[in-house]
């Protein structure tokens, strides 16, 4: 049984989430050296401008509570309980939580949800994908304790390719995804709602780019379809980082190939721009950006969404 969701989706039903939960990445983008009170300021200017165009905002707490605090009053919270990255010192991208925090002090600091990440071979060994099951178990046990919503983001990889946009591992990435799904969606988990990638790379589709073809455009709709047959819970894309327009785009493709999916969490594909100014130290320039191309990125994504998502109350 789904738990309330009431604060994080929109008046359709579906959710439009902002995600500006990104630590290591964020980093990465505004310049290695940046204070850590720069990057809290960058999640206030995001916050402000764009949540009075979100159902929720998905932040962390390492960073992301000033933004929590300055967030429009309609738009529901949800809080990272993973520490950025992962294990980098054994095989696997084993996962870790957050050392000062559990799920009832996320739920204190007001989080409507609590969002894990995990990444996911589905074909490395037994002794891998254990640890990673039982780690999720622990903390779905967790939420249900104190009956918050869970949130759980996959990202899939395959342990003997290092490049996730390669040609090789477009081949692998629909087995990768949809089989994580169903594996992530059995009740032992208590997962309330998968954030989940896209289940083929765009770049390598029929007619979306100039690459070699992986996927013919059939073939591509059959994995979207696929995705919606692989889990009984309700799913949502995640960006990863592309363009807006073609986020956009794969939305509608995938619902005119049968997807079901019920919202966004979508990050830097509505915020990145702004991210070049205030590494220069453009704050107005930044917070201009936003107002401006932040909110046309969001309100065309919403008006996609009004057509292609698939309402949570329905279900």
């Amino acid at each position: 049984m789904v738990k309330d969701l009431s604060h994080l989706v929109n008046d359709k039903g579906f959710i439009a989430a902002l995600a500006i939960d990104q630590r290591g990445a964020l980093k990465r983008m505004l310049g290695n050296d940046i204070s850590d009170e720069a990057i809290e300021q960058f999640k206030v200017i995001v916050s402000e401008s764009l949540t009075p165009y979100a159902s929720s905002i998905l932040l962390d707490p390492e960073y992301g509570l000033p933004a929590a605090t300055s967030r429009e009053a309609s738009c529901g919270l949800m809080l990272a309980y993973e520490k950025t990255g992962y294990d980098k010192t054994e095989p696997g991208r084993l996962p870790d939580l957050l050392d000062n925090w559990s799920v009832k002090r996320l739920k204190e600091a007001g989080a409507n949800a609590i969002k894990l990440l995990i990444y996911v071979d589905v074909d490395e060994s037994e002794a891998i994908n254990i640890k990673k099951e039982a780690f999720v178990e622990r903390v779905g046990a967790e939420c249900h304790s104190e009956n918050i919503p869970f949130f759980l983001e996959i990202l899939t990889y395959d342990a003997t390719i290092g490049d996730n946009q390669s040609i090789e591992y477009a081949k692998l990435k629909p087995h990768k995804v949809n089989r994580a799904m169903e594996i992530y969606s059995q009740p032992r988990f208590q997962v309330d709602v998968l954030k989940v990638e896209i289940p083929v790379n765009m770049a390598f589709v029929e007619g979306f780019s100039e690459k070699e073809v992986v996927y013919t455009q059939s073939e591509a709709a059959q994995h979207f379809k696929a995705q919606a047959n692989h889990t009984s819970l309700p799913y949502i894309f995640l960006s990863a980082g592309v363009s807006a327009q073609l986020f956009q785009e794969t939305l509608i493709f995938a619902h005119k190939s049968g997807a079901t999916f019920n919202g966004v969490l979508c990050g830097r594909a509505t915020w990145a721009g702004a991210t070049q100014w205030y590494r220069d130290g453009n704050m107005s320039q930044a917070q201009s950006w936003l107002t401006n191309e932040g909110v046309k990125n969001i309100a065309a994504l919403n008006k996609v969404l009004e057509t292609t998502a698939t309402s949570i109350q329905s279900l």
